[in-house]
């Protein structure tokens, strides 16, 4: 027997009885967690990402399986260029065969159409742009956790139905912040309402006094804040400064986290409105995935984000125990195949276009004379349905749907 045969069915032994035919890419399944991990998206994804990651495949149970499972992840300091050169070795000399997470979807939608040429899967957890499942969808992606199509109906109905009728719009200058701009000034309008004015600002400023200035001048009810993360923090606390709220106006949180809130403080963040598929303190599940989550990640609170990573990971790894295959575009298609089931986002679907189903929710921040404890921060305003809660599939203009 030659030494190469030897090390094939050594390999093969190792990798469990019921995958001893797999056709797994290396004997390894390699999942790559991409993300911001130094900047202003690093507490909304960053680490925590790689923890849920972990977390779901431990808890898939991967080890008595004989699945091989390597995690691995990267930060693309929020630049396409940077996360492109990351996808591409990944996927050619690094034999990753998923990428998870990905906020920034300016980097997404590059990640996207690599992902497509090579071949390979993507779970995108962390980017919103509602062009993922439209006119970008992929074979090979899907869009598990919100988009902005969700957040823009979810948050901007609410206030324009609550009495939020003239807008301005405070927006990051990327493909973000443009797409939860435009999702979100079409709801404004088609429920009656109205535009003032909108401003683009840099991706991470630090001064957000001429944005906000433009937008006390233009006396809307409302300032859309078409940012995240840092972004979204710096706004309202600057904006806090300038007395915009004492001047009689709203913001609007178009994309909050949890962090964002732990970052500002129930005294500046209280009664901002907001759209999530997930919070940590939900049910029974949701509350023991969190207490986990925390003891690994600095007692810091799962962000829906983080519940997209574990919950587009267990998906993934059903898939690849099912075909005992890692092949990229299999994998996708058995996925989207096969009905969702976890302990945080509970029982969902996924469609020809890629998007993933599930309930969104309409959060409120409460006052810091409601909060009970630590990370005790949302109260429950509605829960939007899944038929409901993302945009219709004959919408969003993709192409594998027929």
């Amino acid at each position: 027997m030659s030494l190469k045969r030897a090390v094939q069915i050594a390999a093969a032994f190792a990798f469990g009885a019921g995958f001893a035919h797999a056709q797994i890419s290396g004997g390894v399944i390699k999942i790559g967690v991409l993300n911001d991990q130094s900047s202003l998206y690093a507490d909304l994804t960053g680490q925590g990402s790689v923890v849920a990651a972990r977390m779901a495949v431990e808890d898939f149970g991967t080890a008595k399986k004989g699945m091989k499972v390597e995690i691995v992840f990267a930060d693309h300091q929020n630049k396409a260029d940077v996360g492109s050169q990351i996808a591409r070795k990944w996927y050619d000399a690094d034999g990753v065969d998923l990428v998870v997470d990905v906020p920034n979807s300016a980097v997404a939608l590059a990640v996207n159409q690599i992902t497509r040429e090579k071949r390979k899967a993507f779970i995108v957890s962390g980017a919103a742009s509602s062009d993922l499942t439209g006119k970008a969808c992929s074979p090979n992606t899907i869009h598990w956790t919100y988009d902005t199509w969700a957040l823009a109906n979810g948050t901007g109905t609410a206030i324009v139905k609550t009495g939020g009728t003239s807008w301005f719009f405070l927006t990051a200058d990327y493909a973000f912040g443009h797409a939860l701009e435009r999702d979100t000034e079409a709801v404004v309008m088609k429920s009656g309402g109205k535009v003032l004015g909108k401003v683009r600002h840099p991706l991470n400023t630090q001064d957000f006094s001429s944005f906000l200035l433009q937008a006390q001048a233009s006396k809307a009810k409302v300032i859309g804040l078409a940012n995240a993360g840092g972004d979204t923090i710096n706004s309202i606390k600057q904006g806090a400064e300038f007395g915009v709220v004492k001047g009689g106006q709203n913001f609007a949180g178009l994309l909050v986290f949890i962090t964002d809130v732990h970052g500002l403080g129930l005294d500046k963040a209280q009664g901002l409105i907001f759209t999530e598929t997930f919070y940590w303190d939900m049910n029974d599940q949701t509350r023991a995935f969190a207490k986990r989550f925390a003891s690994r990640d600095k007692g810091i609170h799962p962000t829906m984000i983080h519940a997209g990573v574990y919950s587009g990971v267990l998906h993934y790894l059903k898939a690849v125990e099912a075909l005992k295959s890692d092949d990229g575009e299999k994998v996708i298609a058995r996925m989207k195949a096969t009905p969702t089931d976890d302990p945080l986002f509970g029982k969902g679907t996924i469609r020809r276009d890629g998007r993933k189903i599930h309930p969104a929710y309409l959060f409120e921040v409460k006052k810091p004379s409601e909060s009970k404890g630590p990370w005790d921060y949302y109260k429950l305003r509605a829960t939007i349905p899944a038929e409901q809660a993302f945009r219709p599939e004959k919408e969003g203009g993709c192409p594998l749907v027929k």
